[in-house]
């Protein structure tokens, strides 16, 4: 079985603000935040100054959706009920 290693960045890395308000979020950071082009960052405010957290648009359960569903099974609760009894072969008398 493969292991991943996860990336930790140093405690502290540096960036410089453009003219613009720019940032170029350093390659470390990037990497252990599991960056991409058009992902999008969050600046959470604190008290003692932000928090830059990855902003999630879409539900993360949402890419389970419809993982239970067999061809030829309906959908919903008594469906899947359905189909282990039937699969497991009981019957409505046991």
């Amino acid at each position: 079985m493969a292991t991943t290693t996860k990336i930790i960045p140093p405690p502290s890395v540096r960036a410089k603000v453009t003219s613009k308000g720019q940032v170029t979020i350093p390659v470390e950071v990037r990497r252990s935040m599991g960056l991409k082009p058009g992902d999008k960052l969050r600046f959470e405010a604190l008290e003692s100054g932000f928090r830059v957290v990855r902003d999630a648009d879409e539900n993360p359960f949402e890419k389970w959706r419809g993982i239970g569903s067999f061809p030829g099974m309906g959908e919903g609760r008594e469906a899947l009920v359905a189909y282990f009894r039937e699969m497991r072969g009981h019957d409505d008398l046991d």
